[in-house]
């Protein structure tokens, strides 16, 4: 596709069809009403945030996965205290609810715009919040996706993480964005459904609801076409999509090479059975809600499910992914001005060793009633004496096997070191983009910085797989880069063990490693790490022009 637009491409896959934009967010009204009745507007807004939190737990009951996770954090956050309270006093004030309930989301999304790291991807999440609460009060239609009554491609400024957890590809052909960056919510969820998606993508609010677009999510390309055409390209599409279903079995080069595929839950729900095990078990949704730590026998439970629902398959479980950036009541954590540098990951070990230590001890029993294989390993490690400590810790449990996330270029540059002490390294390049290319992830503006082809990220990915490759230990990619098909050939030339991420994107990343033998992954890899930039990369390893 030539003469369109081009974005980011964050989900991969091809299709076509008229594009429908999100309808706007409702408005406040012109005139702003006397209230009268001060107790009795404090029940309307806080009525109106109650009915957008239920409104979103009942959501995320009826999805699974990562969209379950996505709108329970989301409903979460309708109900915090923090925010009524806020709203409250507005309207004591004498704002009328809307009023007050809008001015006090800007303020919180200002603060969390302002924190960065995970707390400033959740401000996206505010402003859904402040829609539909709104709409609530002024009788309006709830905001969402359109319903033109043909299948379109869905074109927005960004997505709430309600909508994209909503989204049915029966209609949705597509997701393009305006904003938003590789690790969105956009991005995270389309792939989960497999939905072609792009984002960053300048110019796409330009074109007219209806206009007939080729979407590529792969090369980004999204380029206006004869209307006559988008049929034929959804049928190839359809054609190349069954033909991947079809494919089974381990991930392996054309030669043989085994490249594990393996899958990123949260929960028993998103386990798939085409995948080799779990290469990150995210265990923070156990943790969310709750003023005190759940107890041992609790995340035993819960455990035990994922473990036993993988029918032997290992599992690698990360511990609890919580600080001040993803801050959770019961810890008791104080506000940092910096929180994606400050204490979290591992690091609340350091005051909090009680939520590890019986992290570990749930796992361990959990691993032992379902005779499970379980690898556990840690987040935010920067150091040796931090993964030292952490293993020994791991292996007190009696559990067999401890690695740690390379999130930080600290613990890339220090991977040979890292490995005389743990026995795996999983590359969480999500955070490795946003702290080697010093660009947050969550600023739409730099999503360029934050593209997986960046040479920089690449080579810290080598040089991790090279330091497992001296050690003869695995080294795997779970971030949202691994989802790829077209960056699979070249993190197999790299020397990575595993690639971990959503089950839809399974087929494709198979059929891409099964393309290439592994010598000709090895070239891919060396032109890609010796380009200029990434959109070179991108060209070498998508073969787009």
């Amino acid at each position: 596709m030539t003469d369109g637009l081009l974005g980011l491409g964050v989900s991969p896959g091809r299709t076509a069809g008229p594009v429908y934009r999100m309808a706007p967010p409702p408005r406040l009204p012109d005139e702003e009403p006397v209230v009268a009745d001060l107790g009795g507007e404090v029940g309307r807004a806080s009525g109106a945030l109650r009915f957008v939190a239920g409104t979103l737990t009942g959501l995320a009951e009826a999805a699974t996965g990562t969209a379950a996770e996505v709108l329970d954090v989301a409903s979460l956050m309708a109900a915090d205290p923090t925010l009524l309270d806020a709203v409250a006093r507005r309207v004591r004030a004498g704002r009328p609810a809307e009023w007050a309930i809008a001015e006090a989301v800007a303020e919180q999304r200002d603060t969390l715009a302002a924190l960065g790291g995970y707390l400033a991807e959740r401000a996206a999440d505010l402003d859904d919040i402040r829609d539909r609460a709104l709409a609530h009060l002024l009788g309006l239609p709830m905001p969402g996706v359109p319903e033109p009554g043909t299948p379109f491609v869905l074109i927005a400024e960004d997505l709430a993480p309600a909508d994209t957890a909503r989204l049915d590809p029966a209609r949705v052909l597509a997701v393009v964005t305006r904003r938003g960056g590789p690790t969105s919510h956009t991005a995270i969820l389309a792939r989960s459904l497999g939905l072609p998606a792009v984002v960053s993508c300048p110019g796409i609010l330009d074109l007219a609801d209806g206009t007939v677009v080729a979407v590529d999510g792969a090369t980004g390309a999204v380029a206006p076409v004869p209307a006559g055409a988008a049929e034929s390209i959804r049928a190839e599409a359809e054609r190349d999509r069954l033909r991947l279903a079809e494919s089974s079995g381990p991930g392996r080069t054309a030669d043989g090479h085994p490249v594990r595929l393996l899958l990123n839950v949260g929960s028993a729900a998103g386990i798939d059975a085409d995948a080799e095990g779990v290469g990150l078990f995210r265990t923070e949704f156990l943790f969310l809600d709750r003023v005190s730590a759940p107890s041992v026998a609790e995340q035993e439970h819960a455990y035990a499910e994922v473990f036993a629902a993988l029918g032997g398959r290992r599992v690698v479980l990360r511990t609890l992914d919580a600080g001040a950036d993803k801050p959770l009541p019961f810890l008791g954590m104080p506000a940092e001005d910096n929180p994606a540098l400050g204490v979290r990951g591992l690091r609340v070990a350091r005051t909090r060793p009680e939520v590890l230590d019986g992290q570990l001890e749930a796992v361990a029993r959990a691993a032992k009633a379902t005779g499970a294989e379980v690898w556990v390993m840690a987040p935010m490690v920067a150091t040796r004496p931090e993964a030292a400590e952490f293993a020994a810790r791991v292996r007190a449990a009696g559990l067999p096997a401890a690695g740690v996330m390379v999130e930080v270029p600290a613990a890339a540059l220090q991977a040979s070191r890292l490995l005389e002490v743990v026995d795996f390294l999983s590359i969480g390049t999500n955070d490795l983009s946003q702290y080697t290319l010093a660009a947050d992830r969550t600023n739409g503006d730099l999503a360029d910085l934050l593209d997986p082809w960046q040479p920089a990220l690449l080579e810290l990915v080598a040089a991790c797989a090279a330091a497992g490759r001296a050690a003869g230990k695995p080294v795997g990619v779970c971030g949202e880069a691994a989802a790829d098909p077209a960056l699979a050939p070249v993190f197999a030339g790299l020397g990575i063990t595993s690639l971990s991420m959503a089950g839809p994107a399974i087929p494709a990343v198979r059929a891409a490693l099964a393309q290439r033998t592994l010598t000709e992954c090895e070239r891919l890899a060396h032109a890609v790490l010796t380009a200029p930039d990434a959109a070179t990369a991108r060209r070498l390893g998508t073969g787009s022009p």
